[in-house]
């Protein structure tokens, strides 16, 4: 692998970009607090491996070159992040049961669920992986072993700053779990996944 530093550089800015995987880390923590937001986090890490073993045994060649394919995934991941946005605008209309103990357990389940499909149902991350990795290639080394190693080092870079992401939004929680703080969170957040959405469906294949 050559220029570690750079790679680990230009991965760190890529990851800082907010993006989808963000937008369902903020809103998780938010409104179902930290541990919720770390099962996202490793829920959007996982899929990110997904697509590192996409790269590596060339199923993201795949992907870019059938349009079918590339369609299929753009368009499920994009009314998936559609549907996340309506189910946040629609919860500022229902009153929240704080007894109802049994049915937040169970959303709390699904938020590594959440952040696994958002991460993976988004082509342009495997495009992004077939494009981006390359270009730190050694012709010397194991391929196999280099684009593996890249993508463990952008998953982790990935979980260091979703976690300072999650932590930082955890101390403020009280402040933002206000109803009228919570209420526009909630509006601005189901309108920006639902934008994530559009603009995905829109998104052309490479």
């Amino acid at each position: 692998m050559e220029n570690l530093l750079l790679f680990l550089f230009m991965s760190f800015l890529l990851v800082i970009l907010p993006g989808p995987d963000t937008g369902i880390l903020i809103q998780n923590t938010i409104s179902s607090g930290k541990k919720s937001g770390i099962k996202t986090m490793f829920g959007s890490v996982a899929g990110l491996m997904v697509h590192t073993m996409a790269v590596v045994f060339g199923l993201s060649a795949l992907i870019v070159k059938s349009a079918y394919i590339f369609s299929f995934i753009k368009y499920a991941g994009a009314l998936y992040l559609i549907y996340l946005g309506i189910v946040s605008l629609k919860s500022l209309s229902n009153k929240q049961e704080p007894a109802d103990t049994d049915r937040k357990h169970k959303k709390n389940k699904s938020h590594f669920l959440q952040g696994f499909f958002t991460c993976v149902s988004n082509p342009k991350v495997a495009v992004f992986f077939l494009t981006f990795f390359p270009q730190f290639l050694s012709t010397e080394g194991n391929h196999f072993a280099q684009f593996l190693a890249m993508g463990l080092i952008y998953s982790l870079i990935t979980i260091i700053w979703f976690f300072f992401y999650v932590y930082l939004i955890d101390f403020f929680r009280a402040w933002l779990k206000k109803p009228s703080v919570n209420n526009a969170i909630q509006g601005v957040s189901g309108v920006v996944l639902m934008g994530f959405g559009i603009k995905l469906a829109l998104e052309k294949q490479p």
